[in-house]
């Protein structure tokens, strides 16, 4: 009876465990925030648990894994020089620095790796640049092998995100308002095409298809949405949808976008409505319709993630210093609040 007992407990035990996953939150460091967090999700019930620091670091705002989640990558906009840090991923779920290197422009918002996982591309917001890296196969960078300015005379330039796809790059530049197209061609990237948005729009991040067809920007300044098409070689604009609500006024001002899992839903933050757009996405046009704002139960919504499983949306809320959790109805891909905890100025949240 004694060993069935323990043995119950241990199971207990067990299941609790595989029940929670780990989560990390990238901050905007000061008084309360020292650097990179982690915390434990449980996939089960949408609680967030076991706050602790997983390593000191300088304004990490943006984080990204390596495919088998061994190493982490951090922007660090530092007054010091700005840099993208590499780190280890150790048993206990902390990190330790492996190298840092210049990100070579000012204010670097994202990084994103390909595929492969052997390079690494930082988008630099103040300095108006892009740069690209080699990944070492101990997870350490090497310095910048190419550097793409995108600043002219009569335009400020921002970028402010970009992604691989293949041997595709993408990089959405929020001060001159286009999506630009570059190729990969003997090891370096040459510009195929830049996809204009509407003027004053600010395309700020994106999120592309699996097959590559469909693009989804978000845009910063007009709070839309724009839906770009492949065709041949290029894409085509096809659609721009609001992500306000309707008899919403006042300023607002959008922040992160993502596709759900099985592509039927486009999810976007708006700073000022303090919301989240829930989109249906027609599978045969891709093209979008608005289902859902949602209150983000907090102020300033950044960067927010949807859980591995698709079954939770969690919010990172800058000002208000929380971060919120929701639950994905599959059928509809409309929310419903869980609830919210405190956390130190989250800016951006990792599975």
């Amino acid at each position: 009876m004694k060993n069935t007992f323990t043995f119950l407990l241990m199971s207990i035990g067990l299941f609790t465990y595989a029940q929670n996953i780990p989560m990390y939150v990238g901050t905007y460091t000061g008084e309360d925030s020292q650097g990179i967090f982690l915390y434990n999700f449980n996939v089960k019930t949408g609680e967030l648990n076991n706050r602790r620091l997983a390593v000191e670091a300088v304004n990490p705002s943006f984080l990204t894994f390596s495919k088998d989640k061994k190493f982490l990558y951090a922007v660090s906009e530092s007054n010091e020089g700005s840099s993208v840090n590499a780190y280890k991923v150790n048993n206990n779920g902390s990190l330790t620095l492996i190298n840092k290197v210049n990100s070579k422009g000012k204010g670097p918002c994202h990084v994103q790796l390909n595929k492969k996982g052997d390079k690494a591309v930082v988008s630099n917001y103040g300095g108006g640049n892009f740069a690209i890296f080699n990944i070492n196969k101990d997870g350490s960078l090497q310095e910048a092998f190419q550097v793409i300015n995108h600043n002219i005379e009569t335009k400020k330039a921002h970028a402010h995100s970009a992604k691989f796809l293949n041997s595709n790059l993408f990089v959405a530049d929020l001060g001159r308002d286009f999506l630009a197209h570059y190729i990969e061609e003997q090891g370096n990237f040459t510009l195929n095409e830049k996809y204009k948005m509407e003027t004053g729009a600010g395309p700020r991040h994106f999120e592309i298809t699996k097959n590559g067809k469909y693009i989804y920007v978000i845009n910063e300044l007009n709070s839309t949405v724009t839906t770009l098409k492949k065709d041949k070689n290029s894409y085509k604009n096809i659609q721009n949808i609001s992500t306000l609500s309707s008899d919403f006024i006042g300023k607002s001002y959008c922040a992160d976008i993502h596709l759900s899992k099985n592509e039927k839903f486009v999810y976007g933050s708006n700073r000022g409505e303090n919301s989240i757009a829930v989109f249906k996405r027609n599978i045969k046009n891709g093209r979008l319709q608005k289902v859902q704002n949602i209150s983000v139960n907090g102020n300033w919504p950044r960067n927010f993630t949807l859980s591995p499983n698709g079954e939770f949306l969690l919010v990172a809320n800058q000002k208000s210093k929380n971060i919120s959790v929701y639950k994905i109805n599959k059928s509809s891909g409309k929310l419903s609040f869980l609830n919210s905890i405190k956390a130190p100025t989250p800016v951006y949240l990792l599975f």
